[in-house]
């Protein structure tokens, strides 16, 4: 499974400071953005690590289902092949196959 690594936390979006310099941007305007940032970021982790229970749920269930089950053969015993033979002979030769009379 591919495992996507990711250099940003929320938190550390968070913690992120920047210089100010003369010219720069509102320190208020990047603040409130990169609090839009780390909610999103956070959904986003969330729902990866969602998809990724799910996907690991769905492979055991996979897994399980991979063995099929076998039907269960019917026992037949003797007794039931010799009525077979006969009810097939009797359908045959229209009628009951024995000792001639």
């Amino acid at each position: 499974m591919i495992m996507m690594q990711t250099e940003l936390t929320a938190e550390a979006i968070y913690k992120q400071e920047f210089k100010t310099a003369l010219r720069g941007y509102s320190q208020e305007e990047v603040d409130q953005f990169l609090d839009v940032v780390i909610r999103d970021y956070e959904k986003m982790t969330k729902e990866i690590e969602r998809l990724r229970q799910e996907n690991e749920s769905l492979r055991r269930g996979s897994n399980e289902q991979a063995e099929p089950v076998k039907p269960a053969q019917p026992v037949v015993s003797n007794y039931d092949m010799l009525r077979r033979i006969s009810n097939l002979e009797k359908a045959v030769f229209g009628k009951q196959v024995g000792p001639s009379e």
